[in-house]
């Protein structure tokens, strides 16, 4: 019997739309699994879409979304942590759990059942990796076996972390083992044509761009969230940053902050399918078809499959 949905993909499919649509229709309640909507006032560079959630009565409730300070820290082990709370407290009420979100690491932390432990830093292995390239930085990560990062790993800082914490489960492996209690999720994918996501992706930055997401940064700036925590936030907050501080012009912003979005796009399905190849079953929903279609697919998905396990039952 499944005791959640699991709704991924790339950036700028419509998972946010999809998944309160589902929410509403079985009285769900949806936990994010974004890296970066647990910070306050990093609404637009997020894509929190909170109008999505709707108001009132109607209003779908949400977890894990405006739940840190921006400038804060925020790691795997935090997301497992938060995630198993926010998760019992829905079941408890009788509500199914919509997880929702394009960070895979997250995702498969929670459905892989793995048993995290907060991993100290490693100052000499830290040492060793500063100033390397970050393409070098990426590639060391790849050759580690064990749940490593690769989709959200745009900047060096993170790329060094993502690696002290893959190391650290190679060196400590009893510490590494699975406890995390085994869920039974339905786990949807979204996909879309490369060049339909690409339009997306493009014509999403430059709303983003007018609707002020450039004000957003200058806000968090002033409010004394530092420079270099921005810029390790990466992709809409990197690069606005640099531009606001004056290392790069508006339109070199706009014009890598493009390419650098539709890298990251690239490599969140790649660790997708890199999921399934680890063991996750993920059906996959071309997510063209729009949000009120595709949300449809869901709920017909779930209702087939639960009554079939009822049926099943002796």
């Amino acid at each position: 019997m499944y005791d959640l949905i699991t709704i991924l993909g790339p950036t700028a499919c419509g998972k946010t739309a999809v998944a309160t649509r589902v929410a509403r229709a079985i009285g769900g309640e949806i936990v994010s699994a974004d890296s970066r909507q647990v910070f306050r006032g990093m609404d637009i560079g997020t894509g929190k879409d909170l109008t999505d959630y709707g108001s009132g009565a109607d209003a779908v409730p949400y977890h894990l979304i405006d739940t840190r300070d921006a400038g804060e820290s925020y790691s795997v082990y935090d997301f497992q942590r938060d995630f198993l709370q926010a998760y019992t407290d829905i079941r408890q009420r009788g509500k199914v759990v919509v997880l929702c979100g394009g960070t895979g690491l997250y995702i498969e932390s929670v459905l892989r059942a793995y048993r995290l432990v907060e991993v100290p830093a490693n100052e000499e292995l830290r040492t060793r990796l500063e100033g390397l390239p970050l393409e070098e930085l990426t590639r060391i990560l790849a050759t580690y076996k064990r749940l490593h990062n690769t989709t959200d790993v745009d900047t060096a800082r993170r790329a060094i972390r993502a690696i002290e914490i893959a190391d650290f489960y190679e060196r400590h492996p009893a510490e590494a083992a699975d406890s995390f209690p085994t869920l039974c999720p339905l786990t949807i994918g979204l996909t879309l044509p490369r060049e339909l996501r690409r339009q997306r992706i493009t014509e999403r930055l430059h709303a983003r761009l007018a609707t002020g997401m450039e004000d957003e940064v200058r806000g968090l700036l002033a409010r004394g969230v530092a420079a270099e925590a921005l810029l390790n936030y990466g992709l809409e907050y990197r690069y606005i940053t640099l531009h606001l501080t004056g290392r790069l012009t508006r339109e070199q912003m706009v014009k890598q902050l493009e390419t650098a979005i539709h890298q990251f796009a690239k490599r969140q399905m790649t660790y997708f399918r890199g999921m399934e190849r680890r063991g996750v079953s993920i059906r996959w929903v071309d997510a063209s078809k729009g949000a009120d279609a595709v949300a449809a697919c869901i709920l017909e998905q779930w209702d087939n499959d639960m009554r079939n396990e009822l049926h099943d039952k002796p």
